[in-house]
C-alpha cells in the first residue's frame, strides 16, 4: 500500500502552491488554526466569549464570529484578543528569501 504525504494529497486535490485555489485554501487553513488556537486559550483560561469580549472591548458575537472564522477581523482586534489572553504572538515574514520574526 502506497502512502502519501499531506503535501502530496493537497497538491493533488486542491492544487499546487501558487495556484489561486491553493492560495485560498492555505489562507483559510491559517485563519482556521489561528481561530482554533484563540478559542482553546480562552477555554483554558476559563473565560466565556462574553468575558473575553469585555476585556477586548467587543461584543460576545464578535468573539464568536472570530473563533468560528465567520468574519474578517481587523488585525488590531486579533492582537487585542491575544493580549487580553496574555498570549505572546509572533509572526514570520519572508521577503526575497529573507526571514523576519516579529514579536
Amino acid at each position: 500500500m502506497k502512502t502519501y504525504t499531506l503535501e502530496e494529497l493537497t497538491d493533488k486535490h486542491i492544487g499546487k502552491k501558487g495556484t489561486p485555489k491553493r492560495d485560498k485554501f492555505d489562507k483559510q487553513l491559517e485563519l482556521d488554526v489561528l481561530a482554533h488556537t484563540m478559542k482553546e486559550i480562552r477555554k483554558a483560561k476559563h473565560l466565556t466569549q462574553g468575558e473575553l469580549g469585555e476585556l477586548v472591548g467587543v461584543k460576545k458575537a464578535q468573539i464568536s464570529k472570530i473563533e468560528n472564522n465567520l468574519t474578517d477581523a481587523r488585525f488590531e482586534t486579533i492582537l487585542r484578543i491575544f493580549r487580553a489572553l496574555n498570549a505572546k504572538l509572533s509572526f514570520r515574514v519572508e521577503v526575497d528569501d529573507k526571514a523576519f520574526i516579529i514579536g
